[in-house]
């Protein structure tokens, strides 16, 4: 018969000490579990409001192409109309923009910052 690694003394009091370690760490999970019962429910939670706007003015292409029926060609126009013709003082300087007439900037109009002389840009 092999000889134990640890005397019979030895081996209750680490038995000992195991289950002692065994019960704080349960009592430690019946406290943190009563200070949160149960699952969030997603489906339930409150949404969160967000609003994207952007500032014509000073947006980069990326954050144009953000807008709905925006994409990345036609936010390039607007920021090369913005670069060759100057910048935007109200939104319908954006119709010199080829690709944009009435219908896509009253889609687009509301996800716009106020221009300087035009304060009914971002209202809801």
């Amino acid at each position: 018969m092999p000889k134990p690694l640890l005397r019979r003394l030895d081996q209750l009091a680490v038995a000992a000490l195991t289950f002692v370690a065994m019960l704080g760490f349960a009592a430690w999970l019946a406290v943190h579990q009563q200070a949160a019962p149960g699952l969030i429910e997603i489906d339930h939670a409150t949404p969160l409001r967000y609003q994207y706007l952007v500032n014509v003015n000073e947006a980069t292409w990326p954050e144009l192409a953000q807008l709905p029926g925006i994409g990345q060609v036609l936010a390039q126009r607007i920021v090369d109309s913005r670069d060759t013709e100057g910048r935007y003082r109200t939104a319908d300087d954006l119709m010199r923009v080829n690709g944009i007439g009435p219908r896509k900037l009253a889609q687009m109009q509301r996800y716009l910052l106020p221009l300087a002389e035009d304060d009914a840009v971002a209202q809801q």
